[in-house]
Formats: structure tokens, sequence, C-alpha cells
């Protein structure tokens, strides 16, 4: 899964909002070329430089990583409260701790923290980083975690950056050295004392120290030796492998709506989804291709049964002309059926001689005869005065396997008639 790395430009304190206002800053990453590095893994450099925000390559995941000096860090207790009102527990916490208005400041707690134990709370200002991930977003640039460059940690590390052009010419100034140890994080300029002052000599055992390629030659000379020199580009990939996650709080990342649709088109059209991709659309074009074959097939077994039913008519009435024939087969047999069957003197299958005997042959023992009835188009009416569900049931299961309804209309009558071909179909 490619992870794509970018460092989002330190905030401007000339530019930071009102604490009367928790609007979004303007915001940095809108205007400016970030760095960022490419990995396929997350431990090998693919690609790195600099660029605009909408010409960043396209990964799976994105990360944005602060600068050191844009997060504070709070080493306190962490308070026994319910996740949704955490924030507002450390709020009462870190309330004479942050610099900024606090209701103004993004906390973020510590990976694997738990409640009544100590922890460290990193502080972000809020308005500054929502406008920074509201430039990214509106690139089409979604970031999914959003981590410190330097966080507390053992062994200690000692990183030294260009904060200025004076930086590389092999003098201090211009330079700072951001320090991070299990008790903090803090950056300090090499220039003047402070820094002497505040980092042990000789360092712990195990520090580790890193310089950019314009401050190498500055650390060297003020450490007295030598240092690893680590690109940008290196750092950031190094940062993203932390636990780390600012993403917290009002500002935790939402898998809802619409971003969890962009997020799961985004997860389809990555190559680890290309071989389900195409198994998805050969398994689509397999089923049309499957579709169309059987209608195919079924359209050439109906045609066959129809071309076998027009010479079944042909053959047994000549005399019917052949259009007449192709336009409904089963209705020209129908009515040549009826017609011998009237020339020759005998009933239909709906005609009141045979619904009488019917009604005859099914009638309940001990009823005594109908006492009226009414005959029309193919249905037979009969009076059925004291008759009670039994009957009425016993009446209509002897009419039913000779292909015959029964229909209760009420005041006493009920209505036999032929079933249609599908009850008949149906019936047991």
């Amino acid at each position: 899964m490619s992870i794509l790395v970018i460092q989002i430009p330190h905030r401007s304190r000339l530019r930071a909002g009102s604490a009367e206002s928790d609007a979004p800053t303007p915001a940095a990453t809108s205007k400016d070329e970030v760095s960022y590095a490419l990995s396929p893994d997350g431990l090998v450099l693919q690609a790195q430089g600099q660029c605009a925000v909408a010409l960043l390559p396209k990964a799976d995941t994105v990360i944005a990583v602060l600068a050191d000096t844009d997060v504070s860090w709070h080493r306190i207790t962490l308070p026994k409260a319910p996740a949704a009102r955490l924030r507002a527990a450390l709020v009462g916490v870190l309330e004479d701790s942050v610099l900024d208005e606090v209701d103004l400041t993004h906390f973020a707690v510590a990976p694997q923290a738990s409640s009544g134990q100590p922890t460290w709370i990193a502080a972000v200002n809020r308005p500054w980083l929502r406008g920074e991930l509201a430039a990214l977003e509106k690139a089409n640039v979604f970031v999914d975690r959003v981590v410190p460059a330097s966080w507390p940690d053992d062994p200690p590390t000692g990183h030294f950056a260009e904060t200025d052009s004076q930086a590389g010419n092999g003098s201090a100034h211009g330079v700072a050295l951001t320090w991070s140890n299990p008790d903090g994080v803090a950056t300090f300029r090499l220039h003047g004392g402070l820094a002497r002052a505040v980092i042990p000599s000789p360092a712990p055992p195990g520090t580790r120290w890193s310089a950019t390629p314009g401050a190498a030659s500055a650390a060297e000379q003020w450490l007295g030796t030598s240092v690893n020199v680590m690109p940008t580009a290196q750092r950031l990939l190094q940062a993203s492998r932390t636990l780390w996650n600012l993403r917290q709080f009002e500002l935790a990342r939402r898998s809802r709506g619409r971003r969890a649709l962009r997020d799961a088109l985004r997860q389809w059209r990555s190559p680890a989804w290309r071989p389900v991709r195409w198994g998805v659309a050969a398994l689509v074009v397999a089923q049309i291709a499957g579709l169309n074959l059987w209608a195919w097939h079924q359209r050439g077994a109906i045609a066959d049964k129809r071309s076998a039913i027009i010479e079944v008519v042909k053959t047994t009435f000549p005399q019917v002309n052949e259009n007449t024939i192709r336009l409904g087969p089963d209705s020209v047999m129908q009515r040549e059926v009826d017609s011998l069957r009237l020339h020759a003197g005998k009933p239909g299958e709906s005609d009141f001689e045979p619904m009488l005997q019917a009604a005859a042959t099914a009638w309940p023992a001990g009823r005594p005869p109908v006492d009226n009835l009414r005959y029309e188009s193919g249905r037979l009416s009969l009076a059925i005065s004291g008759w009670g569900p039994a009957q009425i049931d016993e009446f209509r299961s002897r009419l039913q396997p000779a292909g015959w309804q029964l229909d209760t209309g009420g005041e006493g009558r009920v209505t036999i008639s032929r079933a249609s071909r599908t009850s008949r179909t149906n019936t047991p």
C-alpha cells in the first residue's frame, strides 16, 4: 500500500488567528510548495521533492507531518472520563498549561494511553491545523493521519535543521536543534548558550544525532563529532512510522457519507485491487454473454414449438388460410374444434348440460334437490339454503378434480364455473 508523507509548512505566528475567533487562518499549503516523500511500504523511499499541493502524487494513504515548533507537549495523568467527555476533561486539566487560548487548542492523547496513568498530550492551534487540512482537502488530498516530526521517546534524539538562508555556511546562526527525550521535546537555536545549558554533556548513551544536509556542517562543529545526514524526505518517512495520530476529537477523520464512498473508490482503484477488478469485469462479461446465449437458445426453442403447432393446425384444418394460422394458431384450433362440435350436436365443456351433470355428481349426500338455478354464459348458479361450511367445502372438493371451481356469492347461493388453466395446473 503506497504512502504519501507531506510536510505541513510551519505556522506563521504573525498570521495566527485571534483568540476571539475560531475561524481557520490562511493556510500555507494553499499557496506554497510542500515537501513530500512517497513510499510503497513506509520503509523504502520511492520519490521525493517539492511541489504545489495539486501536483502531489497519488497514494493509498496520506500522512501529514507537523513541524517541531507547531506542537507543544504536556505530561499529565489522563483523566478518568468517557470518550465523549475526555476533551472537556483535558481542557480542565491543561487550562493553565497551554500558551494559546484553551478553547482554540486541539489536544491529542498518546497512543495506548490508560485512564489514571501518566501520559503525554500533544497540543496544536486548532484553527490553524483545521485550515491546513481544509486546504489539502480542497485540492483533493485527504489526510488519513497527522503526526509530529518529533515526540517524547527513548533513546533521546537530536535533529539539526536550518531555519533561514544563513544555514549551510558553517555557522551556528540560522540552525536549530530539536531535542526529544522521555522528558519532552524542545527546539533551540544553536547560537547562544540555551542549548548548551539544557542538553546534557556528555549526551546520554544511545543518543541519535541527525541533521539536514544544509545544517550538517554547523551541527558537527557544535557537537565536535560527526552526525547522520538525514534529508527532509527521510525524516518525513521516519515520522510516518510513529504510532501517534493527532487527528482526534473534533479533527478525527470521519468515515461516513461521501468520504466513506470516496475512500472505498480510492481503495478500489489502487493497484492491489487490480486483480479483483479484472476478475469482476471478466465475471460480468461472462454473465452477459451467458444470458445472451441462453436467450438465443430459448428463442430458438420457442420458435420451433410454434412452428410445430402451426404445422399441426395446417395438417388438421387444411381449409384455414395459412396467414390466419400464423397470427394465432391456438385460437384458430379452438375455433375450428368448437365449430366441429356444434355441427356434431355435442355440448361444450361450459354448456348447461355438462355443468348440471357435474353439480349432480358432486352434490353432497343427504341434501335435498336444488330449489332453483340460473345459467348464463358458462356460469351455473345454484340455491343452497341451509348448507353449512362443511357441506360447501365438500361440494367444492368434489368439483375441483374435474376442473371446476366453486364461488360462494352470499344469500345462500353458489356459482360453478370452469377453472382457469393456472388453477387446474396447481390443483393437487
